[in-house]
This record gives structure tokens, sequence and C-alpha cells, in this order.
């Protein structure tokens, strides 16, 4: 709702599959997205290839997560995408993908 209102086409991706979510970042260059939210999950600590391919597409993105990983394991607490990212968001459950979508999209209406 809150992209439509913005008139910007929002696309959900899913996947528990490293290589699908490196494929997905790479399609959005090609499609000519203009910005990524991703909650990188248990890839968070251990995928330095997503890590590549967001850089490599050099598309803004927020790192997104449902829970506050620093209150968790000190090996949840090290991000390999923390440094790369516009920003990060972390503990606010559900309502940190649309703090998130709010900043992409006035990201986006300032570009």
């Amino acid at each position: 709702e809150q992209g439509a209102a913005a008139g910007v086409e929002v696309i959900c991706f899913q996947s528990n599959a490293e290589f699908a979510l490196i494929d997905r970042v790479h399609a959005a260059k090609t499609e000519g997205v203009g910005f990524i939210l991703i909650n990188p999950a248990a890839f968070t600590h251990t995928s330095v290839a997503l890590r590549d391919a967001l850089a490599a597409v050099e598309i803004p993105f927020i790192e997104v997560h449902l829970s506050n990983v620093h209150a968790r394991e000190a090996f949840r607490q090290q991000s390999y995408f923390s440094d790369k990212a516009v920003g990060v968001i972390s503990g606010l459950g559900a309502m940190g993908y649309l703090f998130a979508l709010g900043y992409a999209l006035n990201a986006l209406e300032e570009s």
C-alpha cells in the first residue's frame, strides 16, 4: 500500500537459498530497481557472496532484521552487510520493513 500510494512498484522476494537471493539481486540491476530492502537472516554473518552481489549492482539498500541482533549471540552481531548498507533497522519486528520502505520511497523521490 505504501509503495502504491507513492506510485512505486514494490516487488517482494523471499528465499532460503543463497544462490536464489544472489540471482535476484543481479536481476534487480537489469530491471532498474532503485532501492533494495533486505533481511539477510542467517546469511548476515555467513555470506560474502551475497555481500559481493549487493556491492556489484550498486543499488542502495537497507539491511532489516526482525529481532535485535545486538541482543543475541555474539556471532550474530557480525554483519557482512552493514558497512555497505545505507542504514540498518534491527529489532522492530515487521514494522522495520515499513520504516525502511518509507526511507527508500523518500530517497527515490529526492533522486
